[in-house]
């Protein structure tokens, strides 16, 4: 039987720590191919380079194992894959996993994430895809606790598959790990998002800055609760964005026809 084909990519670039610690646990579950940008390409969503060409290095190609450092974003690694315009590459992935991110991406998060651009790409493509994050942006951050439940997480979507157009975004606390949670996105916010900075042509230039606020912190069955409480939060995320409630609050006429100005 043929092996499975695994991708994996991230935004913090392709050798960082939280990649390498993805790559340990996927290689237990069959063939990984690397594809992931040459630096950081934090926050940048499921943007796509389009007035630039993109660019490729091959750093490492061994047998069961390949890494491909990329000049774009991190949807832009998995279109390169699933175009099959790269050497070597003849088949698609069985699965995508994007990760292990330097910082959480529960809540509004997921929206901002390349990490979750990644994984949504995937899904796109109508393959199982993981975004994984840990919430800690140290370049030095410790994964070990979180393996072994990525670990099954991997296992489990590998042998039960996801819903067409859907991916998961993992989210682990720092510390001690109590389990797992499936859960909704928490409502959420950034405030104070900008920092002026003086410079010396007299006019200030803005850092991103921010803080960020749940807007429920009472509820419990969402991925900020089950951080904040020493639990893994796995959310299912969809491709398809339409807000179907909204189709019925929308109907202006009752019969689903566009309305006249």
């Amino acid at each position: 039987m043929q092996k499975k084909l695994i991708l994996i990519t991230n935004d913090d670039g392709y050798n960082s720590n939280g990649i390498n610690e993805l790559i340990k646990i996927a290689r237990s579950f069959g063939d990984v191919l690397v594809v992931a940008p040459d630096g950081a390409r934090s926050a940048q969503s499921s943007a796509l380079t389009v007035a630039l060409p993109v660019t490729y290095t091959e750093i490492s190609n061994r047998e069961h194992f390949r890494i491909i450092a990329c000049s774009g974003t991190p949807a832009d690694c998995v279109k390169l894959v699933f175009s099959k315009q790269l050497p070597g590459i003849e088949r698609d992935p069985d699965i995508v996993l994007s990760g292990i991110n330097h910082g959480s991406n529960a809540s509004i998060n997921v929206i901002y994430s390349g990490t979750m651009g990644a994984a949504i790409e995937g899904a796109l493509y109508h393959k199982s895809s993981i975004g994984f994050s840990l919430c800690n942006h140290d370049n030095d951050a410790d994964f070990s606790k979180t393996l072994p439940f990525f670990s099954k997480i991997i296992e489990h979507v590998i042998a039960n598959g996801l819903p067409k157009g859907v991916c998961l975004n993992v989210n682990a606390p720092v510390g001690e790990i109590l389990g797992m949670k499936v859960c909704r996105q928490s409502l959420g916010s950034w405030r104070n998002e900008f920092m002026a900075s003086p410079t010396p042509y007299n006019k200030d230039c803005y850092w991103m800055v921010g803080e960020f606020i749940n807007d429920e912190p009472e509820a419990t069955d969402t991925d900020e609760w089950a951080l904040t409480n020493g639990f893994i939060s796995i959310q299912p995320v969809q491709t398809d964005m339409t807000d179907y409630m909204a189709i019925k609050k929308l109907n202006f006429d009752n019969q689903n026809t566009i309305f006249n100005a």
